[in-house]
């Protein structure tokens, strides 16, 4: 039974976490500004693994077993390989407060995507909280102003492949500890920095102090923003830590406004309302029905 000091700090450290993962969106929107995407998904992958491969090490927890090329866990990898191939190519190419905003509708999408493949029910009211979010989406986009790019949708389409990493992590074997989820998750990050290595058809460059020092930095709040994340499961009650997910919007934009110099649309804060709105309103719903 979890108190109401383990919800308070278990909220804290979802809090950190947040702010962990927007300083790493903000070190690899830095990098790409110098670097070619690919080269950028493949260091910051390999870092990654990396460091998660020691942990697992020093855990003793074993990297290769039957559970890791289980079905859940290859279909984990390819959505994997989609979320991150692009939305790095929205961080790069798009807005990061645009990017960042979008990507708050993900639990939208996995609660979505459960209903319709996975046999979940989902009544209508949360349906409808759906509708709204993706509505929220949309007013993001804008679609219909002259201020949209196509680059606004790589991050619809990274959207979906964490939304789908996030349902497959559901089927993924218990047996799999979060040391080496991580590795073969920043594996999948490399393989998508290679493939489009073969797709763009650019050549690595040598990095400057700054670029590795910038690499550094994204792979090292990454690491620590995934650390705090699974603190704070583990800490608090989920329907009470969850909600402050949402505190990445802040940080997020405050790099994206502070940083980068970005505007703040009104399309983006109405959108973004909606959002929000509609994601607290689903776990309000399901902490309801588990309390009943």
């Amino acid at each position: 039974m979890k108190t109401n000091r383990d919800n308070l700090v278990g909220s804290l450290w979802m809090i950190a976490a947040m702010a962990g993962f927007a300083v790493e969106d903000s070190f690899v929107k830095a990098a790409t500004k110098t670097l070619p995407v690919a080269q950028v998904l493949v260091l910051f992958g390999l870092g990654g693994a990396l460091v998660f491969a020691l942990n697992a090490f020093r855990l003793k927890d074993p990297l290769f077993s039957k559970a890791v090329v289980s079905p859940p866990m290859l279909v984990r990898v390819c959505f994997e390989i989609t979320g991150r191939l692009f939305y790095v190519l929205a961080l790069a190419y798009a807005s990061l407060s645009s990017a960042t905003v979008i990507l708050q509708a993900t639990p939208l999408v996995v609660i979505a995507f459960a209903a319709l493949f996975m046999g979940e029910t989902v009544g209508w009211r949360r349906w409808t909280a759906i509708f709204v979010g993706l509505l929220g989406v949309l007013v993001i986009l804008n679609p219909s102003a002259d201020s949209f790019t196509w680059a606004s949708l790589l991050a619809v389409v990274g959207l979906l492949g964490f939304a789908g990493r996030d349902l497959a992590s559901r089927a993924a074997p218990a047996s799999l500890s979060t040391s080496v989820l991580g590795v073969y998750g920043f594996m999948a990050v490399a393989v998508a920095g290679g493939l489009y290595f073969l797709w763009e058809g650019r050549c690595a460059v040598a990095l400057s102090p700054v670029d590795a020092w910038t690499m550094t930095g994204a792979v090292g709040a990454g690491v620590l923003a995934y650390a705090c994340l699974m603190k704070a499961m583990r800490t608090g009650e989920v329907a009470a830590v969850t909600p402050f997910r949402y505190t990445r919007l802040l940080f997020g934009i405050g790099a994206a406004v502070f940083w980068f110099g970005e505007t703040i649309t009104a399309n983006m804060v109405v959108g973004s309302g909606l959002i929000v709105l509609s994601g607290l309103f689903i776990l309000m719903r399901g902490a309801s029905k588990t309390a009943a």
